[in-house]
């Protein structure tokens, strides 16, 4: 790639005439360097992407799931984006400023940006995204965005956020797949979900809408005004559906598809395709930062005995669970905030080592001995629908066996599994995957939060937690402007979590990417995965 801050040095012993010898070779080299920089990055092809399931719509505005950022990401730009770091630069943004009582953050639109049917983008765009969808219809937003109050206009090319309190946490969820910045004039004065413009989508991004053949592909091709200048590399994108995660390692094998995000090949299959020159990359996911954790319903006579669940936690081996079921895409995790959250993340909390004779005592003290047949009680096990998460439920129902309790795994489709966890609360544990973000208050706090006890509402506090140190701390949390504060309060969540175990935090995940060794570009930031292919190209 083209690095122009490359600057042969001279030593300074040199003298001027050796200096002046140099300079003809200097300057072939800088011819060189040159032209090899700017044709590093080859034009054209087809780039074939991986992706399962189907998304029901095109846009991550009110739908997030990953298949449909795969696709949505490379038709939408955000406000910003992230760096390797998780600070934010640039995109539809150019700059901004936040006020000095946290309350106002005003953003420089980048000029002379046009929506792929040829309209200009403006701040109206950014106040309709903000106001009437980010904060009403995202499933995510309407917690983030809850302090907004509104999104003042001065001129086309500036957009300034007013907040009842200070939000920091919204610096962490402009990108393209948080918060895709969507067109007015074909939405203003529609309903949202039902608008035709989410099945055939208008962005501002690198690649424009061409065909959605349902069941089978969606293809875009590529926008020759993106306003970053230059890209994208390649001619279209093709995202092929595929439900089957043989066939998509397959597809992958054979050079027919070149890119698959979001762990989807089966994890036995990973050492082997890395021996077919495959590559795998598990960077780009840290703006996620998802982890494995069991739930624990709190209403249970049993469950509800902290003994009992500090009992579970040292019946538990992770660093196996990490190693055997995950095949080591993973770490064994401390607790609700990953440690890939550096910023939030605290190492200071109660520990659960593997310790099944510390199990066994505190459920004799728990008041639950082993009966004549060695079992003490019966736990329903659920499980999250979804890959390698029934691996996991049996690996965690022998580990519970060695200390005499018995588990049933109750297999069941999404719509049950949403239904019991989450519905009606008809569940003992369950094995879930939540994600923290760069900010907890996106992921972490409706876990714990009481008030996000709210029947119906999926992957919202189904343990029934309640503790008010723990609630303080996340309504502070979402209205405190001052950076170190917050931070303290989120260590006092994880802090409390661990002492009180409404949940079992088990495993960090590192999610993957398999991409061919002929696509090159591939975005490894914090947000990559979540990102355009529009600097990934092709060998030709």
């Amino acid at each position: 790639m083209r690095n122009d801050s490359y600057s042969p040095v001279i030593p300074r012993s040199a003298t001027t005439g050796r200096a002046c010898r140099f300079r003809p070779l200097l300057a072939a080299v800088l011819t060189v360097l040159t032209v090899a920089s700017a044709h590093a990055q080859q034009r054209g092809g087809v780039l074939t992407s991986l992706i399962y399931p189907e998304p029901g719509q095109l846009t991550t505005a009110f739908d997030t799931q990953l298949a449909t950022g795969v696709v949505s990401t490379n038709v939408f730009d955000g406000l910003i984006s992230y760096d390797a770091q998780g600070n934010p630069v640039p995109s539809l943004a150019t700059s901004w400023q936040t006020s000095t009582d946290g309350k106002a953050i005003t953003f420089h639109l980048r000029q002379g940006v046009k929506w792929h049917d040829g309209k200009s983008f403006t701040s109206a765009d950014v106040r309709y995204s903000a106001l009437e969808v980010w904060k009403k219809v995202h499933p995510r937003g309407r917690v983030t965005f809850a302090n907004l109050v509104d999104v003042q206009t001065p001129d086309a090319n500036t957009a300034v956020f007013q907040f009842a309190h200070p939000s920091p946490v919204v610096m962490s969820v402009l990108n393209a797949m948080e918060a895709p910045v969507l067109p007015a004039h074909l939405y203003k004065g529609t309903d949202v979900l039902a608008n035709p413009y989410n099945q055939k989508p208008v962005g501002t991004g690198p690649f424009v809408f061409e065909k959605w053949q349902h069941g089978d592909y969606v293809q875009l091709k590529r926008n020759p005004a993106y306003w970053d200048s230059g890209k994208p590399y390649v001619d279209s994108l093709v995202f092929r559906i595929i439900p089957d995660a043989g066939a998509r390692a397959a597809m992958l094998e054979s050079g027919e598809a070149q890119y698959a995000p979001h762990s989807l090949i089966a994890l036995q299959d990973i050492e082997r395709l890395k021996g077919e020159n495959l590559k795998v990359e598990t960077r780009g996911y840290a703006w996620s930062s998802p982890f494995l954790t069991m739930e624990v319903n709190l209403r249970h006579p049993i469950l509800k005995n902290l003994k009992v669940r500090q009992a579970l936690a040292h019946a538990i081996d992770r660093e196996q669970l990490v190693k055997v079921i995950w095949f080591g895409l993973g770490k064994p995790a401390t607790g609700p905030v990953p440690s890939s959250v550096a910023r939030f993340y605290t190492p200071d909390v109660t520990r659960y080592a593997y310790d099944p004779a510390a199990a066994n005592k505190l459920l004799d003290e728990a008041g639950y001995p082993r009966k004549a047949n060695g079992v003490r009680f019966t736990l329903r096990e659920d499980y999250m629908p979804f890959n390698n998460f029934d691996r996991s439920a049996q690996f965690i129902k022998q580990n519970l066996k060695r200390v005499g309790i018995d588990v049933v795994v109750r297999a069941q489709d999404v719509a049950g599994h949403l239904r019991s966890v989450y519905g009606t609360y008809d569940y003992d544990i369950d094995i879930a995957q939540f994600s923290s973000f760069l900010d907890p208050q996106v992921g972490v706090d409706r876990i714990l939060w009481s008030k996000a006890i709210k029947p119906g509402v999926p992957f919202a506090n189904a343990s029934g937690y309640t503790n008010p140190v723990v609630d303080q701390a996340i309504e502070a949390s979402q209205i405190e402007g001052d950076g170190a504060k917050r931070v303290a309060q989120f260590h006092t969540l994880q802090q409390q979590t661990l002492r009180d175990l409404p949940i079992l935090p088990l495993m960090e995940l590192h999610q993957f990417t398999v991409y061919s060794p002929k696509l090159h570009g591939v975005n490894t930031t914090v947000d990559g995965a979540f990102s355009s292919l529009k600097g990934a190209w092709l060998d030709r």
